[in-house]
């Protein structure tokens, strides 16, 4: 069913954010491949600041360079068509959502509140924000599976999931409707965890800590939550990388099944063997990858 948007501002929107996903599809692409573990380059020696040898795995432009010669340029925008649906759905959920609840219509924080009353509305604003996020993800989310799974069907060469619909209908015929929600759970406690912490703690520190009497309070201000978004984001990324990892879990691929990957009976079974082993971060860089110890013993 089409989608009529109130406005051009929307349509702009929705074709700016097709085009950051495009650009931005690459990094994405080599991160997950990095997540789920698969390193078909080898280590470098370097040194680090002081001066110490150590091993560095491949960065993201080599990384994305070996995927280049294997598939093509084309290839490195593998899955790139369901994560645009994705991305167009959530922006017009989040559309919707603000014409039918108006900023307008909402109480905001006020320099003349009470503590209490700011505290008050904040909780009020961000417990609607979380509403909105958590629908439009459990919506989206099987568009993330079927493209994850299609971006690490580098690491098997397989041909499994291909057009949207075609795997729609084959994660449907083999794993039922639960198939599309692999790691929604943990994608959920991060989303909800970082939306949150970034407003509560932006709340607190330009409330406590930043004094209306300097001069450059209101600038501080604006960017707090950007800082806060950063900082909470480190916390957040282990859900995001157990999620990812149930996305493509035991679904016929070889990245989602041993020896690349364990069969997880649970995003905990996962969050608890990536603890055990040190791997609660890995992916979270793509540039200066230190090669963990976990790894050169596996080599």
């Amino acid at each position: 069913m089409a989608v009529e948007l109130d406005s051009d501002a929307d349509s702009v929107q929705l074709l700016v954010g097709a085009a950051l996903s495009g650009l931005s599809h690459p990094l994405v692409y080599v991160k997950l491949l990095v997540q789920v573990g698969h390193e078909p380059l080898p280590p470098i020696m370097g040194t680090n600041l002081f001066g110490h040898k150590v091993l560095y795995l491949p960065g993201f432009f080599t990384y994305a360079w070996h995927i280049v010669q294997i598939d093509g340029k084309k290839g490195l925008f593998r899955g790139l068509t369901p994560r645009i649906l994705s991305n167009s759905i959530t922006t017009i959920i989040h559309s919707k959502a603000k014409q039918s609840f108006p900023r307008e219509d909402m109480e905001h924080v006020s320099n003349k509140d009470s503590l209490k009353t700011s505290l008050q509305k904040v909780v009020a604003e961000t417990s609607h924000e979380m509403v909105v996020l958590c629908f439009s993800r459990v919506i989206v989310h099987p568009l993330h599976v079927i493209s994850a799974r299609s971006m690490v069907q580098f690491v098997g060469r397989e041909t499994k999931y291909s057009t949207v619909f075609a795997s729609i209908g084959r994660i449907f015929k083999e794993e039922g409707i639960l198939g599309f929600f692999g790691g929604l759970i943990p994608y959920l406690l991060s989303d909800v965890v970082f939306l949150w912490s970034c407003n509560l703690l932006s709340h607190l520190i330009n409330t406590y800590v930043v004094d209306d009497n300097f001069s450059h309070a209101a600038a501080i201000r604006s960017y707090t939550k950007f800082v806060m978004g950063i900082a909470v984001s480190i916390v957040t990324y282990p859900f995001l990388l157990a999620a990812d990892l149930m996305a493509v879990n035991n679904c016929g691929l070889a990245a989602g099944l041993p020896p690349y990957s364990p069969v997880y009976k649970s995003w905990i079974h996962c969050w608890e063997q990536l603890r055990t082993e040190g791997q609660l971060f890995r992916g979270s860089s793509l540039f200066f990858r230190r090669m963990t110890m976990v790894k050169v013993a596996a080599k």
